[in-house]
């Protein structure tokens, strides 16, 4: 699995240095994932600019500007919520993309409507419309789920780099 992780990460890296576009991401249930195997790669700081690990409410409002009524409407996990956490990457920092996760990862906090392994992602690039996904991972552990959702974010990233 670090093997697939490191090397979808080096093809980011090294797309984006090629386009001189700059990246940086928003997550929640993954805690920085994302942004720790993107920096992995040695020459990731000439593209990638930041990571924002927005894992309460509060340090999404505050961090990357999600609105209070959103989070009470739709909550922390939804399409909504994920979209205001791309776009106040933007809005926080110089990047070209920007990819945000938000979801549960369980074992515990899912409910009928909102399941263990609900995750949401935005996905953005600079003066276009914000974009999102729902995935849904049947995994039996928060580990296996939070893997998931890393490598995901990363194809969401290649496909702003390619798309």
């Amino acid at each position: 699995m670090k093997s697939l992780l490191h090397n979808k990460a080096q093809e980011i890296i090294a797309r984006a240095q090629k386009m001189n576009v700059t990246l940086a991401t928003a997550e929640s249930c993954t805690g920085g994932m994302v942004s720790a195997i993107l920096t992995e790669v040695p020459g990731a700081s000439s593209v990638f600019d930041r990571g924002f690990i927005t894992y309460s409410n509060q340090s999404k409002m505050e961090m990357l500007g999600v609105s209070d009524e959103t989070l009470v409407k739709y909550g922390a996990v939804s399409a909504q919520t994920a979209c205001e956490m791309a776009l106040g990457v933007l809005k926080n920092s110089k990047v070209d993309c920007a990819v945000s996760i938000t979801g549960i990862a369980g074992p515990g906090g899912g409910t009928i409507e909102k399941p263990v392994g609900l995750v949401f992602f935005g996905y953005v690039k600079r003066n276009e419309p914000v974009k999102f996904l729902e995935k849904r991972f049947e995994r039996d552990s928060r580990e296996i789920i939070r893997l998931d959702a890393t490598i995901q974010a990363l194809d969401l990233l290649y496909l702003l780099l390619t798309g």
